[in-house]
């Protein structure tokens, strides 16, 4: 929990020009919480009556914090290009077990501009035909974008499936270059 009264601040940013929407960014004192794309009331709503109940917290909405303001200088500039590694503090408290040790190495060992298939994540956590639950953890995902679950995909090279739709999942791999600029 958090050290300071148990306070998760949040805002909603742009997400430059990447056409993909706004997204509610979340901090606690520990670090960045959750990250949820298509920002609009009913995402706003809906994602904070879960953090306040997941964490226990009071859920402020503080888009100037001290708090958040690395959080939202880093998205600014992964979207415009400028940045390839997320460092940021982050708190996993909104993730626990298989999911949480899949979700940590993907942080850890999937760079970007590159892909892995639920299959060979799987395997990196010692669980070879755990290719669904990999699925599961990564549709359970509290901070994509900075866990990159856009990078997982299927073996046979489909996308998969993606939370925040599969539009955004191939705006985000447009953007690390995996996949080509859509055409608009």
């Amino acid at each position: 929990m958090d050290s300071d009264g148990q306070v998760v601040e949040w805002a909603v940013i742009g997400s430059g020009d990447s056409g993909i929407g706004p997204l509610l960014v979340a901090a606690t004192g520990a670090g960045l919480v959750c990250v949820a794309f298509h920002a609009g009331p009913e995402v706003r709503e809906r994602t904070l009556a879960r953090l306040g109940a997941r964490l226990g917290a009071e859920v402020v909405e503080a888009p100037g914090s001290a708090r958040l303001a690395e959080p939202v200088r880093q998205f600014a500039a992964y979207f415009a290009g400028e940045l390839r590694d997320f460092a940021l503090p982050l708190d996993w408290s909104l993730s626990s077990g298989f999911n949480r040790q899949v979700l940590r190495e993907l942080a850890a060992g999937v760079p970007y501009g590159t892909v892995v298939g639920y299959g060979d994540l799987a395997g990196r956590v010692g669980q070879p035909g755990a290719a669904q639950a990999v699925g599961a953890a990564m549709g359970s995902n509290p901070l994509p974008v900075v866990v990159p679950c856009h990078r997982v995909v299927e073996s046979d090279g489909g996308l998969g499936g993606f939370g925040g739709g599969l539009e955004t999942k191939r705006a985000l791999l447009a953007l690390e270059g995996v996949l080509p600029q859509p055409l608009f």
